[in-house]
């Protein structure tokens, strides 16, 4: 089977649910022992669905009177060291694309100890292996580690305006904005709890794909439409409950089999079919983020 006939059959997504990817993320599902429980760990109100909200628009119904999350055990947030490192990264940003970042010492330690903490779960190690098989990653933690620092922590320059002011982890986990007008990013739901629990985030209600597939309080995907600090984002998407070491793994495994500038691939983990989306810019991650399109152990 030729290079390109194997990235094309793989990740093409017409062929339905790639069921080798499926199999190794459901592999990772098994072994994210620091996933929260729903209705346990975290309780999540739904409410209304959203409407429409016009492109440009920062006006939305408000489908939603109460925030997403109305309970979080914030003490597991803090003992998982997954977690407590993660939330330490979310501070290190300028919110606004066209504003160069400066990295400190601090913020580079924080990095590394971020690396640290995720690469020692049993999650990251089945990545890792999986990569090496395919001959995307080096077996040596310290050159993987490496190439996750790259492709997370690297800094670009997104604004042809400005200097170097983005980067994976910061566009994907806690989001910015793009001259002040538009949300992009912003996929993690402990960035998106955190900021709701500081009025910065209003929930605006759930996003169906159809009236057959409404979500439900226990769903660990979900596609959500929200303001954030005033501006709009008429629907977003992200995973609910699930570690951060989870979804470095699920998004760094999409990007390193890939070479295509954009990858869209659906597969189904546990009872969830999902298109798990991946921009690259260049040898890091523009973008990544899942889309629900099923639930509930339906037939697909």
């Amino acid at each position: 089977m030729s290079y390109f006939f194997f990235f094309f059959f793989f990740f093409n997504s017409s062929q339905g649910t790639n069921q080798e990817l499926s199999d190794v993320l459901n592999e990772l599902w098994k072994l994210d022992v620091n996933r929260m429980k729903p209705g346990k760990d975290y309780k999540i109100n739904l409410q209304g669905k959203a409407g429409f909200v016009s492109e440009g628009s920062n006006n939305a119904r408000d489908s939603a009177r109460a925030p997403l999350f109305s309970y979080v055990n914030e003490n597991k947030l803090k003992s998982i060291d997954t977690y407590a490192h993660f939330i330490n990264l979310l501070d290190n940003y300028e919110m606004s694309t066209g504003v160069a970042e400066q990295v400190t010492k601090e913020e580079l330690q924080e990095n590394n100890l971020f690396l640290d903490a995720i690469l020692k779960t049993e999650v990251m190690k089945c990545a890792h292996r999986y990569l090496v098989s395919k001959g995307r990653a080096s077996s040596d933690p310290a050159k993987f580690k490496r190439q996750l620092y790259d492709i997370w922590f690297k800094l670009y320059r997104r604004d042809k305006s400005g200097g170097e002011d983005s980067c994976g982890f910061e566009h994907v986990f806690v989001g910015e904005t793009k001259h002040g007008k538009e949300i992009m990013g912003l996929h993690n739901w402990v960035q998106f709890y955190h900021q709701e629990k500081h009025n910065h985030v209003d929930y605006k209600g759930y996003k169906a794909r159809s009236n057959k597939d409404t979500p439900d309080e226990d769903d660990h995907v979900l596609n959500l439409q929200f303001s954030w600090n005033g501006l709009v984002k008429p629907v977003g998407s992200c995973f609910i409950g699930v570690s951060p070491e989870f979804e470095v793994a699920l998004f760094t495994i999409v990007f390193l089999l890939s070479d295509e500038r954009v990858t869209n691939v659906k597969v189904k983990v546990d009872e969830y079919l999902l298109e798990i989306v991946v921009y690259r810019f260049g040898y890091s991650i523009g973008t990544s983020y899942p889309k629900m399109i099923s639930s509930n152990n339906r037939d697909f």
